[in-house]
């Protein structure tokens, strides 16, 4: 039972990081794979693992290319698409200087600078607007970061579903 509590405050604290723009869907997968290797007969499955794995790699490559995509739904040329990917990526590993949410606001800032930079190397006669398409970069990068939430949610309801069966079944 004390197994079974730890994973679900490892998946919840998890959980927290992904909402505050961290790492926390490998968390959750480095809890899940602790808590198959840790408890007897692995109550949680291999089937629950590798969906998990599954799960975190497609949320990771959602995560950066949503703000491209949007980038571009915006009127963004491809090289704000990818300037938005970019600078999503940078923001989020320099941050900004601001307790907890750093992160997710480096994030954001990277986005939209990436997308804004980008666009204004574009020339001019095939060039979008270049704040329109900034703004659609910030809005795909918070639309991407509640998707990865969602993805975590999704997560942590099959691992605990996948535990407590194995549980209630006796195998774990």
């Amino acid at each position: 039972m004390f197994s079974l509590v730890l994973l679900m405050m490892a998946l919840v604290a998890g959980l927290v990081l992904v909402a505050l723009g961290l790492p926390g869907l490998w968390v959750m997968l480095g809890a899940t794979l602790v808590y198959w290797l840790a408890v007897p007969a692995g109550s949680v499955g291999l089937v629950t693992l590798l969906v998990v794995s599954a799960l975190v790699a497609v949320a990771e490559v959602v995560e950066f290319t949503v703000a491209g995509r949007y980038a571009r739904q915006y009127g963004g040329s491809r090289r704000a698409s990818w300037g938005a990917v970019l600078g999503g990526l940078v923001g989020a590993v320099v941050g900004v200087p601001v307790p907890v949410l750093g992160s997710m606001l480096g994030a954001f800032a990277g986005a939209f600078a990436g997308a804004l930079v980008a666009e204004f190397t574009v020339p001019q006669e095939r060039r979008g607007v270049p704040l329109t398409v900034a703004k659609g970069a910030l809005v795909g990068r918070v639309v991407a970061a509640a998707l990865k939430v969602g993805f975590g949610l999704a997560i942590v309801v099959w691992v605990a579903a996948a535990a407590l069966v194995g549980r209630w079944s006796g195998t774990g």
